[in-house]
C-alpha cells in the first residue's frame, strides 16, 4: 500500500469532495469572490471546476487551503 503523505490533513480526501463541500458551505458566488478564478465565476459546475483544478496546481492549492481553513472553524 502506497502512503506518500499519511500525516497530511488532506490525505485520503478527494478533490471532488473538497469542491462539493466548499460549494455547499459558500456557494459559487462567494467562492468566486474568495478565490477569483473563472471556474467559480463563469457558468460554474462541480465537473468543470474539477477539470480546471486538476490541470492547474496553483488554483488547486488555493482551494485546498480554503478547505483546510474552513474545516478548522
Amino acid at each position: 500500500m502506497n502512503q506518500e503523505h499519511p500525516n497530511s490533513p488532506l490525505h485520503g480526501v478527494k478533490l471532488a469532495d473538497i469542491v462539493e463541500y466548499l460549494y455547499n458551505v459558500y456557494g459559487w458566488k462567494a467562492l468566486g469572490e474568495i478565490i477569483p478564478i473563472n471556474c467559480f465565476r463563469s457558468n460554474p459546475s462541480i465537473k468543470s471546476s474539477l477539470k480546471f483544478l486538476r490541470r492547474t496546481p496553483w488554483a488547486r492549492e488555493k482551494v485546498e487551503k480554503l478547505y483546510l481553513d474552513t474545516i478548522k472553524l
